[in-house]
């Protein structure tokens, strides 16, 4: 197949559209099921580069929930504990397969995001992962393979048009790649960084001791920024992406908005979280909804008389301010990455909230200086890569 016929493009009124190959080439995906759309398609090829990459950093099975060209998580296929997979609700499915625990990792760290995400899978789907896709609100999936009895599962969601897209695994794309704005065309060579611990040598904080853990969140977090639409940042812990800030004008607000993800992470590891009593039969939408809420300011559109009786079996008591920076508190070794520079202090001092103890950016603002002395005021270790990983 040299070309597939879209139904539209990015919205419903622009028409006509496709995928194709400019030199002629066949295509390397095969649409085993459901019809995707344009953006279905820039979700699946930009999380496909990124799981990709995951699995040669690290060796492990990877999986990334994308929306809207940007992913909501990625994750790599290391064990859950049993706090992990009750907040990613995993916990009734028994022994996970590690390319499953990547995709719940992908999938949980923020499941407001997740919802109608399109997912890339590093590895041939398993029935293990299969049973996971099955039960979210998702719009689609792209693998270089997929067992059969996996992919007879998967085809009867969304009543069997469930989008299903198989890859080749040995596609190498062209060196320069094309891209159409106004009728104008731009040529760029393809980022082809390689993102390892060798990135990270240039430790230029007073603490210079980057674990062996943290190296790998590092990469997570830079390979996740690869393929996040700037400026981004990503918080990264034990194999996972935490927080991820995409799309911001402001690195602060990035640096917020991320550190904002990664808090409601550990926030719904919390007791008074874990602890809450959900009615039955309540969607799995609506439960992360409520929990969001209630975890948030606007804890009383939950707690409310007459709100709670349809959420809760028993009324929730109040997660104080103070509750929940005591909790807060307790989450430590948080690996941070930046796609540029920071130009300020105050970003480190908002990711010092979030228990960050490790930061990779590429360095170069004239206020260097600062930012590494807010750094070493909280013993920090921070890695200067030396290169942007701008992306749109």
């Amino acid at each position: 197949m040299k070309e597939l016929e879209l139904k539209y493009g990015c919205n419903p009124n622009q028409k006509p559209s496709k995928i194709f190959m400019s030199d002629g080439r066949e295509l390397p995906i095969q649409v085993l099921n459901g019809r995707p759309g344009y953006i279905n398609f820039m979700d699946a090829f930009n999380g496909w580069q990124l799981v990709k990459e995951l699995k040669k950093a690290t060796g492990l099975p990877a999986a990334t929930s994308f929306k809207h060209v940007s992913p909501a998580g990625a994750a790599v296929g290391l064990p859950l504990s049993e706090t992990l997979a009750k907040i990613y609700w995993v916990d009734d499915l028994g022994e996970l397969s590690p390319l499953a625990c990547a995709y719940a990792r992908a999938r949980g760290a923020d499941r407001m995001s997740s919802f109608g995400d399109f997912i890339s899978l590093s590895d041939v789907c398993d029935v293990s992962t299969a049973k996971i896709i099955k039960r979210e609100v998702s719009d689609g999936v792209i693998a270089p393979g997929y067992e059969p009895e996996a992919l007879e599962i998967l085809k009867a969601k969304k009543k069997g048009n469930y989008n299903i897209i198989q890859i080749d695994p040995d596609y190498v794309p062209a060196p320069i790649e094309h891209k159409d704005v106004f009728g104008i065309t731009f040529e760029q060579g393809r980022n082809e960084l390689k993102i390892d611990e060798e990135l990270f040598a240039n430790v230029v904080t007073e603490n210079k001791e980057l674990t062996e853990q943290a190296k790998i969140d590092l990469a997570i977090a830079m390979i996740t920024l690869k393929y996040t639409q700037s400026n981004s940042v990503c918080y990264a812990k034990d194999g996972q992406a935490i927080g991820i800030g995409a799309g911001q004008q402001s690195r602060i607000h990035c640096t917020r908005l991320a550190g904002t993800k990664a808090d409601n992470w550990w926030l719904r590891q919390s007791p008074q979280v874990l602890g809450l009593q959900f009615v039955d039969k309540i969607g799995r939408a609506d439960r992360d909804n409520a929990i969001d809420l209630y975890i948030g300011e606007d804890y009383m559109d939950v707690l409310a008389d007459g709100a709670w009786e349809n959420i809760f079996k028993v009324k929730p008591e109040v997660f104080t301010r103070e509750e929940k920076r005591t909790w807060l508190d307790k989450m430590q070794d948080v690996a941070l990455g930046s796609d540029a520079f920071f130009p300020f202090g105050d970003n480190i001092e908002r990711a010092h909230k979030s228990g960050v103890k490790y930061i990779a950016q590429p360095g170069g603002s004239v206020r260097d200086d600062n930012v590494i002395e807010t750094c070493n005021k909280y013993q920090m270790a921070m890695a200067f890569t030396g290169i942007r990983l701008f992306h749109h």
